[in-house]
């Protein structure tokens, strides 16, 4: 069964290119996965289509309205699903949620714009909240789209060789070992001796090394 991913925003159009292209292209038309992207607006009731409005107790910038977010949740809902609010409030978003999430079945992304999403909708619908990084965007398409091209690059057969997903940054905690490829020189930089002598035990021992390095000093909070 493919995962399906539902995409519930107010720019459905933003999203189709990053759809549309490379991996994620790929992996709809082996059936890895079903996209469809839903207009929020078509769940509003007045003429104008109108999907946010002030916030209670004053402040600037305007709030997304539950009601439309709620019945646009309901329509693709089911029992299995996963309803994830894209939101700087939400747990940082790390490579094991992505694998947490290549396992699901059913998930429901709510990008989320303007000052925020009202409280009511997401304690009534959200199952997660996630952020990814601490910044702030100017709509959480943008951050959907990251999390559903690290979801669906770890389905089964998408990247081709499921070897790659292993042996990236992070998969076991850590940052990835520096690659190399042709030519041997380039602008007079060699590359390392140890990967040309077809030792693989020599070569695996090296890499480990290289990336216990890295992490400590890149990231020494990965490196514990």
């Amino acid at each position: 069964m493919p995962l399906e991913i539902d995409i519930i925003t107010i720019f459905p159009r933003m999203i189709d290119g990053v759809l549309g292209e490379s991996m994620m292209k790929r992996a709809a038309a082996a059936g890895a996965v079903v996209f469809r992207t839903i207009d929020l607006r078509d769940f509003t009731t007045d003429k104008h289509k109108t999907v946010d409005d002030r916030p209670y107790g004053g402040g600037p910038g305007m709030v997304m309205k539950p009601g439309p977010l709620h019945k646009a949740v309901q329509s693709v809902r089911r029992p299995q699903s996963r309803v994830i609010l894209m939101s700087p409030c939400g747990r940082p978003f790390k490579q094991a949620a992505a694998h947490q999430l290549a396992a699901e079945q059913h998930l429901i992304f709510i990008s989320g714009h303007y000052e925020g999403v009202d409280e009511r909708f997401i304690e009534e619908c959200v199952t997660d909240e996630i952020s990814i990084g601490d910044y702030i965007l100017t709509n959480g398409l943008l951050a959907a789209a990251v999390v559903i091209d690290a979801v669906v690059r770890l389905l089964p057969g998408v990247l081709g060789n499921d070897e790659s997903s292993g042996q990236e940054s992070f998969a076991d905690g850590l940052l990835e070992y520096p690659q190399y490829t042709r030519p041997p020189e380039f602008l007079g930089r060699k590359i390392p001796e140890i990967l040309t002598g077809g030792n693989h035990a020599e070569i695996a021992a090296w890499r480990r090394e290289q990336s216990l390095r890295r992490t400590r000093e890149r990231r020494p909070d990965l490196a514990g």
